[in-house]
């Protein structure tokens, strides 16, 4: 009875201490001492802003290049616009979630905003910007607040999934770049 006892006390102080390491990293990420818990990713992609726009607000074509999402459904008929819901699928480390979310930012072709609505709170932002006629920089921030634990919870998995959506983001630079040298060379080919 004495290991169960001590294993017992064990685990009450161990969940003690997580929730009180939970409260404390709250308070400091609310008052903007801690660290930040937004996922930042950013890549340069070879393509006018217009091509990378048309990739990045095709809401149902988004799971080529985020292979974290399976499928996702509008549930608003269209156009899309702010106040758009949908849900996708998604499984990240063989957890699969459906994920409810509503466009809250819709600025074509420089801005794209999502808020997420389900198990998981948050927010993501896709900002685009022009760095000359033929390059477009693609910022993605990204905040996933888990039901459990959030704050410890977003900071234990910023790295992981920051590492997972910057893969996302190498998929959609080789996706717009291969669509965009296609049709300069089917352009090129029927102007010749």
């Amino acid at each position: 009875m004495s290991r169960l006892r001590t294993v017992a006390l064990l685990g009450v102080a161990g969940v003690g201490a997580v929730v009180a390491a939970e409260r404390w990293l709250g308070s400091l990420i609310a008052s903007g001492d801690g660290p930040d818990p937004t996922m930042k990713m950013a890549i340069a992609i070879d393509a006018p802003i217009e091509a990378v726009w048309e990739a990045v607000s095709d809401i149902e074509r988004q799971p080529l290049w985020m292979h974290e999402m399976r499928s996702v459904r509008l549930l608003t008929p269209g156009p899309v616009r702010v106040g758009t819901r949908g849900e996708a699928d998604v499984r990240i480390f063989l957890v699969g979630v459906v994920d409810p979310v509503e466009i809250d930012k819709y600025d074509p072709p420089v801005a794209f905003g999502i808020r997420h609505v389900g198990v998981f709170a948050g927010s993501g932002r896709i900002a685009l910007e022009a760095l000359d006629a033929r390059r477009t920089l693609v910022r993605w921030d990204e905040r996933l607040v888990p039901p459990l634990f959030p704050n410890l919870g977003q900071l234990i998995q910023k790295p992981i999934l920051g590492a997972i959506f910057q893969a996302d983001l190498e998929r959609l630079k080789e996706m717009v770049e291969a669509r965009h040298a296609e049709a300069i060379g089917g352009a090129g080919a029927d102007a010749g």
